[in-house]
């Protein structure tokens, strides 16, 4: 599917399933919505998937990888060939996220979708990095869209191979900035309330990043109520893989994690486009990122775990897929009232 297809593909929960889950859950002996969000969990999961049967056998995380040209700026403390490192260290189990998955049991896919240099990860890539956009737009339209729709072909394809579920990550070097400039435009937010110090920038630094950003705003005057416009603008190619992933995950019917900060300015790009994708979205942490809550917020949407993380890589996504997979053992292994003679609970008004 292209962008337009995709969105035109996106539906709604199925209420059918989702109440078949909700009397699954009244039926298992325990008393009732005693496990809170993960019941919720299940029950969206039940009105996505269109079936109170829900499983998650095949996991996946999926991190969009690419460099951001106002590195030159001196807006992050390294440099722009750590991007590479650290995503090619995903595909021998040497970085955080890598590891985690294999620990939960999840598969990752990680994309060079904009790698300044050409690299070992599956390759999507739209353009050796982005522009800097403290001189000019970071992207063209269309290599925004392009971009996007990297993302949606990937669910597609990883919905095709089985996966039932799908986390999202990001690794690109300034990719904070990039974000913040998104948050700052997208939420009307001037840039010193949405800007943190990313991977540990001094005081001095984050000023800088922060002047940075208003300037690229002043400079370029992206249209809020035109997303593709603002990504165009003061975005970068790993956050537009992102939304399509979650454009995808809507329009595929298969539920898209949140991460952190990035992914959930994402998610943010992607429900202004189609609101109906914040249905098929789970928020899976509140990072430490001073913009993260204004995000989620704006999403109407707020994180399960509350572990004060802000590494990225989807890190906090997979982190989720132990809690869901506790929650399903429940649903579907609970003995009922029935099975053990017991009175069934009723709610009380």
């Amino acid at each position: 599917m292209n962008l337009k297809e995709a969105l035109c593909a996106v539906g709604t929960l199925d209420k059918t399933a989702m109440e078949a889950a909700e009397k699954r859950w009244y039926s298992i002996a325990i008393p009732l919505h005693s496990l809170g969000r993960l019941q919720d969990a299940v029950v969206q999961m039940a009105g996505i998937k269109q079936t109170s049967d829900v499983r998650l056998d095949k996991k996946a995380l999926v991190v969009m990888c690419a460099d951001n040209g106002v590195v030159e700026e001196g807006v992050t403390q390294s440099g722009q060939d750590v991007t590479l490192i650290i995503s090619e260290n995903f595909l021998k189990e040497k970085a955080t996220a890598s590891i985690m998955c294999k620990t939960v049991g999840a598969e990752i896919f990680p994309v060079d979708i904009g790698i300044a240099v050409d690299s070992r990860l599956i390759n999507h890539k739209v353009m050796y990095g982005t522009r800097n956009m403290a001189k000019e737009p970071a992207m063209t339209r269309e290599e925004t869209i392009k971009a996007v729709e990297v993302g949606i072909h990937m669910v597609e394809e990883l919905k095709e191979k089985g996966y039932q579920i799908i986390s999202t990550g990001e690794m690109g070097i300034g990719n904070t900035t990039t974000s913040s400039a998104i948050t700052s435009v997208l939420l009307g937010q001037s840039p010193e309330k949405v800007t943190g110090r990313g991977a540990g920038l001094s005081s001095a630094g984050l000023e800088k990043k922060i002047q940075t950003i208003r300037h690229a705003i002043e400079l370029h005057r992206p249209d809020a109520e035109d997303v593709i416009d603002v990504l165009s603008k003061v975005g970068g190619l790993d956050i537009a893989g992102l939304v399509g992933v979650f454009i995808g995950g809507a329009a595929c019917r298969v539920p898209i994690v949140i991460d952190g900060f990035i992914s959930g300015v994402a998610a943010l790009c992607a429900a202004r486009l189609e609101p109906r994708t914040k249905d098929f979205m789970m928020a899976s942490h509140l990072s430490r990122e001073p913009a993260s809550a204004m995000v989620l917020e704006a999403l109407g949407l707020s994180g399960c775990l509350m572990c004060d993380m802000r590494l990225g890589e989807g890190t906090g996504a997979v982190t989720l897929y132990p809690i869901l997979d506790i929650a399903l053992a429940v649903y579907n292994g609970m003995s009922t009232f029935e099975e053990n003679s017991m009175e069934t609970y009723v709610p009380l008004s």
